[in-house]
């Protein structure tokens, strides 16, 4: 499907589908379809129509600032893959999606059968898949006319490997900066980019060698505005001379005989330029070809070529990685919009039952009835607990931790969680029954972190069983001598678990409790039974109840062994 993705301004993330049906408006105003909140953008700015084709155009609305389209200014035009958008300060990028023409071309690829008769192919020559990548990365292996076309595509084979896997800016600039004193051999570089309001800011400056304390990089604004009006790499190596820049803004005045200057071109904008120089104690010459006096230096057409490219090069790599912190981003914001609702709704209706609760305390105080008063404060210690158990998980699935080891009697753990929860199975009328190993030795663990993890299981057990005749769970410690493991058994004879489902009962907010459920208490035991090196296993039938095992691994001796994820045990007392 078509959408407009916005990758800079005020609503920079956000991605707006676009509906073959009828036209979208876009504006500041809370009518529009596609709503932006940028004070440059009109109340009703611009309007994205569809065509007859699949095709969609974008028509200005009469807004005071006016729409552009791959910056030039529109008052209608039809939009293309890739296509930059401008509204005030927000700029979205178009993309057209996969038409129905274009996977139906997918259906015209026939991938014959080897003992096919239409097959008449034959291998003639081979080559290995990382000789490419060798020959690339060290062209002066080949030999004849391919060495010669090799070398400056090797160093353009290189820009991409170095800049093709970083993804934030600050780390990526530096990059380009070496690849560029690499290929040219500058004495001092600098890259500039445009900022929000079009202005050019040093981002990334170097000096081949130590910078002298008060030395600066002082760049001709002449280069730079050529550069940057006539989208040209250029070579300067005698300001005086060359008629297109005033002496008075000459690169000589500062010591400086050659310079590069070239754009960092993106997909359909100038982001800036790169900038590099040689100063004249490098060896510059003023002897041209044939002893003629004339520029000449180091500096030549092939490394104004090389230099453009990787300017380009540049330009892509930055648009990428701005466009993927963009993506990131708006990602982040889905989580925490998911969060935000998802515990929401939960605390709203905790808040519901305190003020039930609230309720019946005063009308108990007015009336001098204590009965009704407990009554109120029982409801209200309910909802204060379920807060709390809210807070504790969302604290233990927030941050990794290290478990706080310490020798444990695991039965004592879970015969506290079993008394703890008896007065909750009697009031669903669940039988809920103790069944501990008395040979289970002591263990090196974290006993809260295990604590809150088998709480939260049998919590859900005494739910699930809620309501079936003869409801029952039963919870049973285990040690399995032969591969050291203890083990804490939470079985249930309620409503069950599909198959299909239990792969996803223990992600973060998949609740079957409903309005009951945070979908916080699987995920939470699952993350700290996994940081003792264990892991939970269930089995479950349908209609007939459920069974989770935690599992941990345990070594006999006071230290746990390194690297494997096992607890040590204590003793076998």
């Amino acid at each position: 499907m078509a959408s407009l993705f916005v990758i800079q301004g005020a609503d920079q993330g956000k991605r707006f589908e676009l509906k073959a049906s009828k036209p979208l408006a876009l504006g500041r105003d809370n009518s529009n379809a596609i709503r932006l909140h940028d004070t440059e953008v009109s109340r009703r700015h611009a309007e994205v129509r569809p065509g007859d084709d699949q095709s969609f155009r974008i028509v200005d609305l009469g807004s005071a600032n006016g729409t552009y389209v791959n910056g030039k200014p529109i008052d209608q035009s039809t939009l293309r893959s890739g296509d930059r958008v401008q509204l005030g300060q927000t700029v979205l990028l178009f993309n057209e999606g996969q038409t129905k023409d274009d996977r139906d071309l997918t259906a015209r690829v026939d991938v014959l059968q080897r003992a096919s008769p239409e097959d008449r192919s034959a291998i003639l020559k081979s080559i290995p898949a990382g000789e490419g990548s060798r020959v690339l990365q060290a062209p002066e292996v080949a030999g004849g006319w391919l060495r010669d076309r090799l070398v400056n595509l090797s160093v353009m084979y290189r820009a991409t490997q170095a800049i093709s896997h970083v993804v934030e800016l600050d780390s990526l600039l530096p990059q380009i900066l070496e690849l560029v004193f690499e290929s040219i051999g500058a004495d001092r570089g600098a890259i500039l980019l445009k900022d929000d309001e079009g202005r050019l800011v040093p981002k990334a400056v170097r000096w081949r060698g130590p910078a002298e304390p008060n030395e600066r990089l002082t760049i001709s604004r002449s280069i730079v505005d050529h550069v940057l009006e006539q989208g040209q790499g250029v070579i300067t190596s005698d300001a005086p001379g060359d008629k297109r820049f005033s002496p008075a803004q000459s690169i000589v005045d500062y010591g400086i005989r050659e310079a590069i200057c070239v754009p960092v071109q993106g997909r359909h904008v100038t982001l800036g330029v790169i900038y590099a120089d040689i100063q004249a104690a490098s060896g510059f010459a003023l002897t041209g070809p044939g002893g003629k006096d004339g520029p000449r230096g180091r500096f030549t057409q092939d490394h104004l070529m090389l230099m453009v490219a990787i300017g380009h090069q540049a330009g892509l790599a930055i648009e990428n990685t701005v466009f993927y912190q963009a993506k990131l981003q708006a990602e982040r914001l889905a989580a925490v919009g998911q969060t935000i609702a998802t515990l929401s709704h939960h605390i709203k209706n905790i808040l519901q039952g305190i003020r039930g609760g609230s309720y019946l305390i005063d009308m108990g105080l007015n009336e001098k009835d204590e009965t009704i008063v407990r009554r109120g404060w029982t409801i209200v210690e309910k909802n204060q607990a379920k807060i709390y158990n809210l807070v504790m998980d969302m604290l233990s699935f927030s941050k990794d931790r290290e478990p706080a080891l310490e020798p444990t009697d695991l039965n004592e753990i879970v015969s506290d969680v079993v008394e703890l929860m008896q007065s909750r199975a009697q009031e669903l009328s669940v039988e809920l029954t103790w069944r501990p190993d008395s040979g289970l030795p002591q263990v090196m663990i974290d006993p809260d972190g295990l604590h809150r993890a088998i709480l939260n299981i049998v919590t859900n057990a005494i739910d699930a069983a809620e309501g079936v005749a003869g409801a029952r769970v039963t919870v049973a410690t285990s040690w399995d001598p032969e591969s050291s493991t203890a083990k804490v058994a939470v079985t249930d004879n309620g409503v069950g678990i599909p198959e299909a489902e239990i792969a996803s009962i223990f992600q973060i907010f998949a609740s079957t409790k409903g309005a009951r459920g945070t979908g916080l208490g699987l995920p939470v035991s699952q993350k700290i039974v996994r940081e003792h090196g264990g892991k939970i296993v269930v089995t479950s039938q349908l209609g007939q109840g459920s069974t989770f095992t935690i599992e941990l691994p345990m070594r006999r001796g006071g230290e746990a062994k390194p690297g494997t994820g096992e607890m040590p045990v204590v003793s076998e007392s």
